[in-house]
């Protein structure tokens, strides 16, 4: 879940690179490092724990001069945040200089092994052993065939950017985890997504598995692991660097909620027809995904079940290879936003190798997922960089209608959302005031508000650093109710339809306790029984998700403030989840 980047070109590299990082630290943010190929080709590294502003100001990136160089920045899987493990990382001569994203699933045997050979390590990262191994291969072999020597010993899962002193070259390597190659004019880029390269290009190489690449200032050549050389097409990706910029909002959140009125819309606007066909064709559809993405899924079975009467199985990515049982016979439809989900991507991988035919739901062009899948639908919702998915669950769940009622035009709830977001902020915010120092908040639901409630929950968890859980409305009876006592908030989703009698004695088994309770709904009689509402209007029933979920996220957004948290980078978390 680190980000990487590296530049080469006739610009000052550090620049370019800081400029990067700050694009790519929602994917990592415990420490941060460059390393660049001074005007004396010798290699110098700066780098050290903690946030990228607080290092910046320390270390000083742009007293590097140099047109040549990498940068990182880190979530932390092998060894805790510190200066010695933070990247880059070095060979014993600190001539062969590295960054890793990934898990390196044999670093210790591999580790032992370049011990016995004399290798001193001052890291407890496995990303190092890889530095060491081509120091190790560079003694026989010239550098390419040192870096494929040592990437072809990894197991595992890396993304690896690697400089060698005396080489205007970058080196790169990819499996399981992505990488992409920036085509300029006499410069060239790679980083783990598009969003920190836009401003200089829109032509880009998403590199493909077990595959490496050698960039010059002119161009990049890629190759299999076994060195025979492979042709490429450039891709182009329509995003504006501008559209992955804060654009005067106080976080990205902020504005990724804002822009649910043009996402929702692009959504609602994509063509499911081939999508259609595989739907149509199967009556066995096991839907993968993980966290938000998850959540989205819910709400397809929800939808598939009840109203095109299919059988449907979601299934959290990590547990599917140990649950399911895909076969010829079975559709199956991932779903990730980033389309570089690992947990996501095994999954499919494990569907395919037993006959699956597989359906990708993602926002990413030419991302992993895109590679696997047999069909794929892109949700159009333009860069997301919040941590917090907004902006593209609703995207998500737009493309699921689209592709559960074809026929249907919803795009004029996009419309309806951008009213709601006004008509209910300063609501959202009176209620998230007097939510910040309680230590757990229980969120209800029912029918097709479940999915809701769950999603709700884990925006609210994630950001707020307050314990959050979802339950069926029925459930309370079953456990949950013995935590409820005076004070404890509990937000309801209480929707007009079958359920609603049902979720009003639900909220009155919690109030009989004296639970705060706030309720998200239709109804204006429900402010009669509960202690805050929020009412929303919405015109179809089958389309209570899409109004719902915005009081949720604001809740959560403005509850993350009130306590004094950045919303855009919660603690322990990254956008990408490239690593198992």
């Amino acid at each position: 879940m680190c980000g990487i980047i590296g530049y080469i070109g006739d610009k000052k590299a550090s620049e370019v690179i800081l400029e990067g990082i700050k694009a790519l630290e929602y994917r990592g943010y415990d420490s941060v490092g460059i390393a660049v190929i001074g005007e004396d080709g010798k290699i110098i590294i700066k780098k050290d724990r903690g946030m990228l502003d607080e290092v910046s100001k320390k270390v000083d990136f742009l007293e590097m001069d140099g047109t040549l160089g990498i940068g990182h920045t880190r979530w932390a899987t092998h060894g805790p945040p510190s200066f010695e493990n933070a990247h880059p990382h070095t060979d014993c001569e600190g001539k062969v200089v590295l960054v890793h994203n990934g898990v390196i699933e044999n670093y210790l045997e591999l580790r032992e092994e370049l011990m016995a050979k004399g290798h001193k390590f001052s890291s407890e990262t496995d990303s190092e052993i890889v530095a060491h191994f081509i120091e190790e291969y560079r003694k026989n072999s010239e550098n390419f065939e040192a870096f494929r020597k040592a990437i072809n010993r990894l197991k595992g899962s890396y993304a690896i950017v690697c400089i060698i002193e005396g080489e205007k070259k970058l080196f790169l390597a990819r499996r399981n985890s992505p990488l992409i190659v920036g085509f300029g004019k006499g410069e060239m880029f790679c980083a783990s997504d598009f969003t920190p390269m836009l401003k200089y290009t829109k032509k880009f190489v998403p590199m493909d598995e077990e595959e490496i690449a050698v960039v010059e200032k002119d161009g990049a050549r890629f190759f299999n692991l076994r060195g025979n050389e492979r042709k490429k097409k450039t891709i182009e990706i329509k995003w504006s660097a501008e559209e992955a910029e804060r654009g005067g909002y106080p976080h990205y959140m902020a504005k990724e909620i804002e822009e649910q009125k043009y996402s929702i819309k692009e959504s609602f606007m994509v063509d499911v027809r081939k999508a259609g066909e595989l739907v149509k064709k199967y009556e066995k559809i096991d839907v993968i995904a993980a966290g938000t993405s998850h959540h989205a899924g819910l709400m397809l079975k929800y939808l598939f079940q009840k109203e095109l009467k299919k059988k449907v199985d979601v299934v959290i990515a990590s547990e599917y290879r140990y649950v399911a049982l895909p076969d010829k016979e079975t559709l199956v439809i991932a779903i990730s936003q980033s389309g570089e989900t690992a947990d996501t991507l095994q999954a499919i991988k494990f569907a395919k190798k037993h006959g699956a035919k597989i359906l990708a739901i993602t926002n990413v062009v030419g991302s992993s997922i895109t590679r696997i899948a047999d069909e794929t639908l892109y949700m159009n919702a333009g860069p997301e960089i919040g941590v917090a998915a907004t902006k593209t669950f609703t995207s998500q769940l737009a493309v699921v209608y689209k592709l559960a009622f074809p026929e249907r035009d919803f795009s004029y709830v996009a419309d309806d959302v951008a009213g709601l977001i006004e008509k209910i902020r300063e609501k959202a915010e009176e209620i998230s005031r007097k939510l910040k120092f309680a230590k757990s908040v229980f969120f209800i639901g029912r029918g097709i508000c479940m999915p809701i409630a769950y999603e709700g929950a884990l925006k609210f968890k994630e950001i707020s650093y307050i314990h959050g859980e979802a339950y069926a409305g029925g459930e309370l009876k079953h456990g949950p109710l013995s935590l409820i006592e005076k004070g404890v908030p509990v937000i309801a989703l209480v929707q007009k339809d079958e359920t609603y009698e049902k979720m009003i004695g639900s909220i009155k088994e919690v109030k009989a306790r004296g639970a705060y309770v706030v309720a998200i709904t239709d109804s204006e009689e429900i402010g009669n029984i509960v202690d805050d509402a929020i009412v929303v209007e919405c015109k179809e029933k089958l389309l209570y998700p899409f109004y719902f979920i915005i009081p949720l996220q604001l809740i959560a957004y403005y509850t993350s403030v009130e306590r004094g948290i950045n919303p855009d980078k919660p603690r322990n978390l990254a956008k990408s989840v490239t690593v198992e």
